[in-house]
Formats: structure tokens, C-alpha cells, sequence
């Protein structure tokens, strides 16, 4: 069977297959599938909670060190090419791909809930201190360490793809490792990686998702009295699927880029009207303490786990874990999508404006919402009201905030638009990613793999709502990050070892047109002739490269 279908269409088949197995059982057995949800969410958080708090702290670690090393100068395209976006709409893009749903669901609720139960079991709730560790662990979880799981996939995607011309696949990547293995296990082994890439890819961007729909039906229910039932979220959803098929047809260029500059000026304005009508000169010092904890305490937060309290679902699981293998689990999407909006890019600047500007963004979000909420609740006349909320439903916690703020209604409105805005956005991504990933990473996949998937993602994301809600939400990424964190351990050895040859290629060249230059030609000759890439520094190793390859020649 195998041999009588592509490569594309064995990935397609296979991964479709596996996501509608998953929603014909989790509608056939709600609650047992429901009941398996709850058990394997505690046990993976316990037994490989270490695993995914060692790997995201190392892509941090790996990504700081090559930006900042002699292979950040290396483009994400050919050498001297020059990026397709501008700076703003690849911000804008970024923002919308990466956290947009999560963001505006979490970016309340979670300084909020913080503040009533904190990170540390031994420290009282609804206290000042408690507001600063809510703020501080905030910011952690939606800064730097977010962004390099996202940025370490992205990064090796974008590296092979316009650098090496190749597919951007996962088993693309990993062929130098693949091709040591016997001649038959070859092709299963690649299909297979593939297939895992897609299925991670679908449950993370199925979370994000769930969790939009999730507040949109509370916004709903809140503001107009619409009831929480399956019935309005299949009806959220089929909305969703309208619009993202209308943008669809637009393509990358036009439908999302377009979808995502709306995204960022509708973020900026809420955020710059509760800053102005709010608390300014609180949220402004919120901001400031909240990013120098973090800076501080960065790696104490990263390495923290607690083997000495056998507490059972204890906050690191409830909280950083979860965050974490949510990450790896949407990496897939995310990283193929960043890839494929930093072509010509070099390494430095990939890295440097993934892991800064959208952290900046989600901090900013979070100490303006997060800290008018503290505010609120540490000084304000109804003080627990909405800690109340956001701990008896947390979807329900941005509009509770909302009222009682000036213009409540409009700023409810407009944040649901928001939030749906992102729910279209995501999906219209995550379809044309996941149909590239099944399409040998085609940058024009077909029409119908990329409707498909968007119908194939939506139905997976109802299923886990009915079965599990958002703990099913959460099982599901933590079920498809667990095996793909090893994929990515093999990605990053390939990429590593690929760039020191990529960059011992380069030497030789510069040493190759420094040698052909006219008698006379100094260093700054040489570097202004080649575009200002290179410097004194570069052209000694590519002396001392190139005599060494002709000793060794």
C-alpha cells in the first residue's frame, strides 16, 4: 500500500486518520475518554515534568549562545538576500501565530488566580507579596522561554528550507541521522516523524483553539445570557470555519497578514485604553518590578520543580509543566509558520527579535490587564470579585473585569472580536502549516488539504471540550509534546552540527574572493566589497581556513 502512494499522501492519510480515530472515540466514549484525560494529565505532569522544564530552559540556553556566536551572521535564505515582510507585519504575524488566543484568555485570569493561590505553598493568597510573585511568574511564562520553543523549531525549519533548499519536514531534517539506519526502516521511520510532527502540531493548535472558543462562549453567556453548552460551541466553531474559509482563498499574503494587523491593533487599543482609564502610574510600576523579578529569578524559575512535598497535582505541574509541553506541542505549527515569514533573515536577527519582541508584547499585556486586575483587587471598592470569578470559571474573568470598567459593554464586544479575530487567524495558519507539513512542505499546498485540516482541527478541539474541557484541552498537548521533545533533541544535533559545516563553507568562499582581489585590497576593501557581512575578525578565520584546506589538500 505503501508504494502505490507519495510521501504527501501517506502523511496526509496517515495523520488524518489518526486525529479522526481520536474524535470518533472521544464522541462514541465522552466519558471515559473524559476519565483517561484526567488520569494521564497527572501522571505525565509528575513522572516527566523535569523533561519539559530541562528542554525548554536548554533551547533558551542554545539559542542565546548561537545568536551571539560567529553563526549568527549566517542568512535564512540565500547569502545576501533581504527579508519579504516589513518589520511591523512580521511582528504582527508572529503575535497572532504564537499566543494570541492563549494571551487574551490567560493574560488576566492568570495574574488573578496567582494572586489567590501562589506559586508557593507555604505563602498566604490575596496579599501583596502574593500580587508580586502572580506578576513575576506571569511574565515567565509568557516571555523568553515561551518563545524558544517556538523559536528553536522555527530557526532549524526556516535554516533548511531557504537556506538548503529543502522541504521544510521534520524528516527532512533528521535525514542525516535517518540515513544510518538499514535501507527498509528508512522510509517508515521518516512517514513516521512526519505523521508525529502533524498530530503535535493539530492537539497544540486544537488547545489554543479550545481555550478561544472556551471564552467566547463565557463572554457570550455573560454579557447576553447565552447558555454554556455544546451547542454554542459547535456554533462558535462553524462561525470560525465560515471566516477562515473566506480568508482561505486569500492566501499568506493577504488573508492572514491582513487578519494579523488587525489582531495587533485591536490588542494595542484595549491594552492602551485600560492603561490610560485605569490605573496608569500602577500598571506602569507593575510592569517594571514585574520584569526585573523576572529577569532575577529567570533561572531559579526555569529549574524549579518540588521532589521534596508529595502534594500531588502540585502548582509546577498545574501551571509551568502544562505551559511547557503546550509549547512543544505547538512548536510544529508555530516554528513552520515563523519560518515561513523570516525568509533572509540572518540567525541574530531571527533570534534576537523572536525571543525579545513578542515576549515584550505578552508582558505588556499581561502587567497592563494583570496589573489593573491586582489593582482592582488590592485597592479597589470590590475587592474579590474578581478573583471569585476567575476562580469559579475562568473564561468568564476578562468580562468581569470589563464591567466594572467605563464602556463595558463595547470593551466586552470588542474583545470577543479580539479573541475571534485570533480564533480565525490561528485556524487559517495552522490549516496552510499542517497541509504544507502533508504536502512535502509544498509553499502552496492545495485548497482542500488546507480546508480539510481547518475542519479535521475544529472537530478535534470540540471533542476534547465535551470530553475533558480544558483539562481534556491540556491532556491533549501533553500527550503530543512527550514524543516530539525527542524529536527536537535529534533537530537541534542535525542543525548544530550542519551550521559549523555551513560556516566552514563560507570561509572558504570569503578566502577564495579575499585571494582574488587586486594587490592592495585591505580588510576594508574586502569588507565593504562584500555588503558589510563580514569583518577583520571573519576574514583571519577565513585565512586561516583556507590555508588549512590547502595543507590538507
Amino acid at each position: 500500500m505503501s508504494k502505490l502512494l507519495s510521501r504527501s499522501q501517506r502523511v496526509y492519510t496517515g495523520s488524518a486518520l489518526i486525529i479522526l480515530a481520536l474524535v470518533v472515540v472521544g464522541a462514541s466514549f465522552p466519558k471515559a475518554f473524559g476519565n483517561f484525560a484526567n488520569s494521564a494529565l497527572n501522571s505525565i505532569s509528575h513522572v516527566f515534568g523535569w523533561l519539559y522544564l530541562l528542554s525548554v530552559f536548554g533551547f533558551v540556553i542554545f539559542l542565546v549562545g548561537l545568536a551571539f556566536s560567529r553563526y549568527g551572521k549566517i542568512r535564512l535564505g540565500e547569502p545576501y538576500s533581504q527579508p519579504e515582510y516589513s518589520f511591523f507585519s512580521w511582528v504582527s504575524m508572529l503575535l497572532a501565530a504564537g499566543f494570541g488566543v492563549g494571551l487574551v484568555f490567560y493574560g488576566l485570569a492568570e495574574p488573578v488566580l496567582h494572586y489567590l493561590n501562589p506559586p508557593y505553598d507555604d505563602m498566604p493568597g490575596s496579599t501583596p507579596e502574593s500580587a508580586r510573585y502572580a506578576i513575576q511568574y506571569s511574565f515567565f511564562h509568557w516571555g523568553i522561554s515561551q518563545w524558544a520553543g517556538f523559536s528553536i523549531v522555527g530557526l532549524i525549519i526556516a535554516y533548511f528550507q531557504f537556506r538548503k533548499n529543502k522541504s521544510g519536514l521534520v524528516s527532512t531534517v533528521v535525514q542525516p541521522l535517518t540515513d544510518k539506519l538499514p535501507q527498509a526502516a528508512r522510509q517508515p521511520t521518516s512517514d513516521g516523524l512526519n505523521i508525529l510532527a502533524v498530530v503535535a502540531t493539530v492537539m497544540g493548535v486544537a488547545t489554543s483553539l479550545g481555550l478561544g472558543v472556551l471564552q467566547i462562549n463565557g463572554g457570550l453567556n455573560q454579557m447576553f445570557g447565552v447558555p454554556d453548552t455544546t451547542l454554542w460551541k459547535f456554533i462558535i466553531l462553524a462561525v470560525m470555519c465560515g471566516c477562515y474559509t473566506l480568508s482561505s482563498y486569500s492566501g499568506l499574503d493577504k488573508g492572514i497578514q491582513w487578519l494579523s494587523n488587525i489582531n495587533l491593533a485591536l490588542c494595542l487599543g484595549l491594552m492602551g485604553w485600560v492603561l490610560f482609564t485605569g490605573p496608569t502610574i500602577f500598571i506602569l510600576n507593575t510592569i517594571v518590578v514585574g520584569i526585573g523579578d523576572y529577569i532575577q529569578n529567570f533561572i531559579a524559575m526555569s529549574l524549579r520543580m518540588d521532589p521534596f512535598e508529595d502534594t500531588g497535582e502540585d502548582w509546577i505541574s498545574t501551571w509551568t509543566v502544562f505551559y511547557w509541553a503546550w509549547v512543544i506541542a505547538w512548536s510544529p505549527f508555530v516554528g513552520t509558520f515563523v519560518a515561513r515569514i523570516s525568509k533572509g533573515r540572518t540567525i541574530r536577527e531571527y533570534v534576537m527579535g523572536v525571543l525579545i519582541v513578542p515576549p515584550l508584547l505578552a508582558c505588556g499585556f499581561i502587567g497592563v490587564f494583570g496589573g489593573a486586575g491586582l489593582h482592582m483587587e488590592l485597592f479597589g471598592d470590590a475587592a474579590g470579585t474578581l478573583t471569585a470569578a476567575a476562580d469559579k470559571d475562568i473564561t468568564s474573568a476578562l468580562f468581569t473585569f470589563f464591567e466594572m470598567m467605563p464602556f463595558s459593554n463595547a470593551l466586552s464586544i470588542l474583545a470577543m472580536c479580539l479573541i475571534f479575530v485570533f480564533l480565525v487567524t490561528s485556524a487559517d495558519s495552522a490549516s496552510y502549516i499542517v497541509a504544507q507539513m502533508t504536502d512535502e512542505g509544498s509553499l502552496e499546498p492545495p485548497l482542500y488539504k488546507r480546508l480539510s485540516w481547518g475542519l479535521l482541527i475544529s472537530a478535534i478541539c470540540l471533542t476534547l471540550i465535551v470530553a475533558g474541557g480544558l483539562k481534556g484541552l491540556q491532556t491533549g498537548a501533553l500527550l503530543a509534546a512527550l514524543p516530539f521533545v525527542f524529536v527536537l533533541y535529534c533537530m537541534v544535533f542535525v542543525l548544530a552540527k550542519e551550521l559549523r559545516d555551513d560556516r566552514r563553507r563560507m570561509l572558504l568562499d570569503l578566502y577564495e574572493k579575499h585571494e582574488s582581489m587586486p594587490v592592495g585590497a585591505d580588510a576594508f576593501e574586502a569588507r565593504d566589497i562584500l555588503n558589510d557581512v563580514w569583518d577583520e575578525e571573519d576574514l583571519e578565520d577565513a585565512d586561516d581556513e583556507g590555508n588549512r584546506s590547502q595543507t590538507e589538500s
